[in-house]
């Protein structure tokens, strides 16, 4: 780490930051509004999965919507083209304010953002027809894979070249994390695509490294990006410094030692290496200790300042993706225990673990950044506060009831497929009314992001109204909002004090 930041005054470093924002405008709004509706677009394919569940018939007419094949596609859309844009722009925007750096290729990121696009398109298209793989998570056509890793290749290597260009000064907190995940990504990626796709070797240790890559996507990539984020967002925000170093370096090195292992507990009581399935549900169970870290330090951190957190849509959505994360840790024990592994393993409860990961977890911060961001990419405020609360109302509901759903629904089904001595049809019967809920939940999420898409696209046109304040949710006293709109730092809106140095707390 570098010793002293270069000095430069309030007015060179709003010029700076504007420049920055300049400059990564259209690539980062590109990743937003795409990622926002490739969300919704998995949103409706989950529907039509969830009432397939419950009533095998509906629109069984069409091959291309059999339960099997939507299901895959509504996962993919989910995850390729929702989180992994989302992670895109967060990574892209944030390692260029903490580095300092203009971006000065926007647009090799913009044209592989589009290449991304199309291969998440075609790919998405051929889980429908019939060409899936049938690997979960990498259900699409080998030839999809290969665009999709130069594409990011091509997103994400200018922000580590930013990083080594950056003026002396601080590594924050938020850039090991982004760098982390960074680095992480192409090595779960490629191993995972060249051991199960390039090489015929045994199918059982193919599904265990299918397993594996599941578990490194959401712990090593989704997850990292997640925490990065929050650690930039709540201390600007709030005007607060990060509340402990020591947290901070805890939950960062107790991830990135616990998180690779994890992932084959999936495969209990398979034909595997018996030590492997063990290694992977300790090491999920040891995943709360960075989860309830991270959590802790954040939570305290926001707590200093309980009234921005109540009128600052950023802060709302991050605290909530923080609970989000702590509510992961504690999954993580529960389901990896030998009793819980054992009603989990077959049912949809692993399901709920992966939409309170990236769903309860990584898009709650994801939005969070999304209306810190945007004001400063578009030079413009939100457009509807009523659209704000619409969106973090139902979300926040709609996720706290899938989840619970899933995961109760799964392990009611994990109790009846245990039951040897009744037909397999009674873990069906314990499951229809949750997988009935599952559905009514979608609806209220598909409703809830069609208008974020809507208010998102809007936007990146421009049509936002300019002001000197941010869009809060509540009605602030004047001294609040002062100290809201501007911070040490000079953001028109509601900023605080940069994200805390590693070394400085």
């Amino acid at each position: 780490m570098s010793a002293e930041t270069p000095q430069t005054t309030p007015e060179q470093d709003a010029v700076l930051r504007a420049a920055i924002d300049r400059s990564l405008r259209h690539p980062v709004m590109f990743f937003f509004t795409s990622g926002a509706a490739w969300l919704a677009v998995s949103i409706l394919l989950g529907i039509i999965s969830s009432i397939k569940v419950t009533s095998p018939g509906f629109l069984s007419g069409c091959s291309w919507l059999t339960y099997g094949r939507v299901f895959a596609a509504h996962t993919n859309a989910l995850i390729y083209g929702w989180a992994f844009q989302a992670a895109f722009g967060a990574a892209i925007w944030l390692m260029a304010r903490l580095s300092r750096q203009e971006c000065r290729s926007a647009g090799i990121i913009l044209t592989a953002g589009h290449v991304w696009n199309a291969a998440v398109s075609l790919g998405v298209i051929a889980i429908l027809g019939g060409g899936s793989t049938c690997k979960p998570w990498i259900e699409m056509p080998v030839n999809a894979w290969v665009p999709m890793i130069l594409s990011y290749f091509a997103i994400v290597i200018w922000s580590m070249v930013q990083f080594k260009v950056r003026p002396a000064g601080h590594v924050f907190v938020s850039q090991w994390y982004l760098l982390a995940a960074l680095i992480w990504l192409p090595w779960v990626f490629i191993t995972a695509h060249v051991l199960v796709n390039g090489f015929g070797g045994n199918p059982l240790m193919a599904a265990a490294i299918n397993a594996w890559y599941r578990s490194g996507l959401t712990l090593l990539f989704f997850i990292p990006i997640a925490i990065g984020s929050a650690y930039y967002l709540i201390p600007k925000v709030s005007g607060r410094p990060v509340h402990s170093y020591s947290l901070s370096m805890l939950g960062f090195w107790s991830l990135a030692v616990i998180a690779p292992w994890a992932g084959m507990q999936k495969l209990a009581g398979a034909p595997i290496p018996n030590f492997l399935p063990y290694v992977g549900a300790a090491a999920t169970i040891l995943f709360a200790i960075p989860a309830i870290a991270v959590g802790f330090n954040l939570l305290k951190t926001a707590a200093g300042a309980p009234d921005t957190v109540m009128n600052s849509p950023t802060l709302r959505f991050t605290v909530a993706g923080v609970i989000g994360l702590l509510i992961l840790g504690l999954a993580s024990v529960l389901l990896n225990t030998p009793g819980g592994l054992r009603l989990s393993q077959f049912t949809f409860s692993n399901y709920g673990f992966d939409l309170l990961a990236i769903y309860g977890c990584f898009s709650f911060i994801a939005f969070g950044l999304i209306y810190f961001v945007v004001p400063r990419l578009t030079c413009r405020e939100w457009l509807s506060t009523r659209l704000i609360k619409m969106h973090f109302m139902l979300s926040a509901y709609g996720v706290a009831t899938l989840v619970l759903f899933t995961l109760f629904g799964g392990l009611m089904q994990g109790q009846g497929q245990e039951e040897f001595s009744l037909p397999w049809e009674s873990a069906s019967i314990r499951s229809f009314p949750y997988s009935v809920g599952t559905t009514v939940v979608w609806c209220f999420l598909l409703f809830s992001n069609v208008f974020f898409f809507i208010h998102l696209a809007l936007m990146w046109l421009r049509l936002g109204r300019r002001s000197t304040h941010p869009t809060l949710l509540g009605v602030a006293h004047h001294d609040d909002l002062h100290d809201l709109t501007h911070g040490p730092e000079g953001d028109i809106d509601n900023a605080g004090p940069g994200s805390a140095p590693a070394h400085s707390h």
